[in-house]
């Protein structure tokens, strides 16, 4: 029997959220984790070049699994609404397309990256001695964009559904996988040979490949809501009107991360510049600050699934609930990281760089300039995620692109001859508290309440009869007590 999709939209909303949001969490911390431990064995044994190659293509991969990010979150809410409004069958006709359009798009990326490598990263100024280690490295990384944009897909349409957890156990597996091969691959072990910085991006596809076709299976073998056999392969076929949404509400989505990473490789490159022991520091601290991020994201992009299931279902005031508890949840969390990372950072650090590197000092410094501005970051994650859940996506994408490319780029750029490398450090809490006051604003006042997501569907003319289930949710309305709203979650 087919496993039903959990309801979100009833029952008390801080747990609720809090138990979906943990196995986000739970998987969040095991990524870094898995990326922290490669990063040893890169930056430890391979020494600082290799470390400072990883984190170049690191930000181009970043930049590539944003590029795709809003498709993804537009399947999730798009999902979300659906099942809020009780429609199973417009669920899977999103789900069909959604997963046509990742698999054609992640084909074209995976083989035109492998000949961009190298100018891509040399326009980043990749220090020479990197530059061959960082290719060598993302050409691998390329060829697997092809399983990292199907399971990332997968993800985002269980979420969507209200199921988190069996993305969460097969992400466990692919990170148990990595681990284990990294040095098996990068040293040569066994039958396998010693390939390497390569080794390690080898590790990531192959765990990435072994975990996707796990979850597929069990997907299969459970009969869930979402899996399409052989049966359903009509529904593969590009729906027009699903697609048109995917692309309109999408893009501006995965915009907002384009711009992040896009303004995380310029600062890398304003980085390089100051030699190798700052960009080994910079990528030691990138590797804390990875942690840091996880609670806001785990708890974003369940308020995302949660509001977006709460829109389709028309409960505005659970929309409302959803985002208070999800900014507390997030000082909470994110402060409870904030201390230790603080007070033992210099053993933290150093499992990142050789011993007695000029770049521990560098890293300890920078670190402490920028931690706190992940309080910030998290309310805005947290406050997009709701606002994104009804189909609003321009002033979200707005908000960042002047926070970013209005302040922290500028900022940055203009202070340097001033203050040098201080001036970028000190560019990401001033530019975080701008985000985070500009989110609320729109959250209190903005006109978000009234956007749609998706339009009249493209198979109207099959809805026969009105005892049929509308092929797509009741357009969200605006909450007519917004205006009764008290202030914003502070």
């Amino acid at each position: 029997m087919a496993k039903a999709p959990l309801d979100l939209t009833s029952g008390p909303i801080g747990r609720n959220l809090l138990l979906f949001s943990l196995p986000i969490l739970a998987g969040n911390i095991a990524q870094s984790l898995n990326g922290s431990v490669n990063a040893v064995w890169v930056g430890r044994f391979l020494g600082e070049a290799a470390l400072t190659a990883t984190a170049n293509a690191n930000n181009i991969m970043f930049f590539l699994i944003g590029s795709v990010f809003g498709f993804g979150m537009a399947s999730t809410i798009l999902i979300g609404q659906a099942i809020g409004a009780r429609d199973i069958a417009q669920a899977r006709r999103v789900v069909g397309t959604s997963a046509t359009f990742f698999i054609g798009l992640s084909v074209i990326i995976a083989i035109a990256g492998w000949f961009m490598a190298h100018p891509l990263l040399a326009a980043m100024g990749t220090p020479a001695a990197s530059l061959p280690l960082a290719e060598a490295y993302l050409q691998i990384i390329f060829l697997a964009m092809p399983t990292l944009y199907a399971f990332a897909f997968l993800t985002a349409a269980l979420r969507g559904a209200g199921d988190s957890r069996t993305p969460f156990r097969f992400l466990m597996v692919s990170v148990a996988l990595d681990i284990v091969l990294n040095p098996v691959l990068i040293f040569g072990m066994g039958p396998f040979p010693a390939l390497g910085i390569a080794g390690s991006a080898w590790a990531t596809l192959v765990a990435q490949t072994l975990s996707l076709a796990g979850l597929l299976l069990y997907m299969r073998h459970k009969r869930h809501t979402l899996w399409l056999g052989r049966d359903d392969m009509r529904l593969l076929k590009l729906d027009l009107t699903i697609l048109k949404a995917l692309v309109i509400k999408g893009v501006p989505m995965g915009l907002q991360m384009v711009l992040i990473s896009l303004s995380v490789i310029l600062l890398m490159t304003m980085v390089n510049q100051y030699g190798t022991d700052t960009g080994a520091g910079y990528g030691a601290a990138l590797q804390l600050w990875n942690y840091l991020q996880m609670p806001a994201m785990a708890i974003g992009a369940a308020c995302s699934t949660m509001a977006a299931q709460n829109v389709g279902a028309q409960r505005w005031d659970r929309v409302r609930g959803t985002a208070r508890q999800g900014v507390l949840f997030n000082f909470l969390l994110t402060g409870a990281l904030i201390l230790p990372l603080v007070l033992f950072d210099r053993q933290l650090l150093a499992l990142f760089l050789p011993p007695a590197s000029e770049a521990l000092d560098i890293a300890r410094h920078l670190n402490h300039v920028v931690i706190g501005s992940f309080l910030f970051f998290g309310v805005s994650f947290v406050i997009s995620g709701v606002v994104r859940s009804t189909g609003a996506v321009i002033p979200p994408l707005l908000i960042l692109a002047g926070s970013l490319w209005g302040v922290r780029v500028p900022f940055a750029e203009l202070l340097q001859p001033y203050w040098g490398a201080d001036a970028i450090w000190w560019s990401f809490p001033v530019s975080s508290l701008v985000s985070m006051l500009l989110s609320l604003a729109y959250y209190r006042w903005g006109g978000w309440r009234k956007a749609t997501m998706i339009g009249k569907p493209s198979h109207a003319e099959e809805l026969a009869t009105p005892s049929e289930i509308p092929a797509c949710p009741p357009s969200p309305v605006a909450d007519p007590d917004a205006a009764l709203e008290s202030a914003p979650p502070r």
